[in-house]
């Protein structure tokens, strides 16, 4: 009886340390974009982790030619690590951010847009570039600039 009874203690025991990470897990890959949220404030913004956790990288109304320079709202290393982008633009106009691989807002490598409907983009591991290369947009955009929704083509659009 006594060895059943152990027994059951280290099975739940093995059983609650299997769940626990599991549980912890999926409490840390919880957005807080929603939380992050600051309603239309006419600003663009970007985050070092995915679902706008980490670093600020930067907030502006404005365009920016490079996100690798020291100058602007958004400076090195934002190329290279955001993961994460909210556009919280006034409706009307100009109301879409369009995101390029290189600086200088160039088509050559590709762009993607985030709708001022879409609010953010959590994730950028599951976009991918409008363009023939197909680059991944996590930790790879170069600029950014205001646009019409005119401006972005067919599966151009961040989700």
């Amino acid at each position: 009886m006594r060895r059943s009874g152990t027994a059951a203690i280290i099975i739940a025991l093995a059983s609650l340390g299997l769940m626990a990470p599991t549980t912890s897990a999926a409490a840390a890959d919880d957005s807080i974009c929603p939380q992050m949220w600051p309603g239309r404030d006419g600003n663009v913004r970007a985050w070092e982790h995915w679902g706008c956790m980490g670093e600020l990288l930067g907030v502006t109304p404005g365009d920016d030619r490079s996100w690798g320079d020291d100058v602007g709202a958004f400076q090195r290393p934002a190329n290279i690590v955001a993961s994460s982008v909210m556009n919280s633009g006034f409706i009307g106009g100009r109301d879409v951010v369009a995101f390029y691989y290189d600086k200088d807002y160039q088509y050559l490598n590709g762009y993607v847009c985030l709708a001022p409907g879409e609010k953010w983009a959590d994730n950028l591991t599951d976009n991918y570039f409008q363009n023939r290369s197909g680059q991944v947009v996590n930790d790879r955009i170069g600029s950014h600039q205001w646009v019409t929704a005119s401006a972005c083509a067919a599966g151009s659009w961040l989700t």
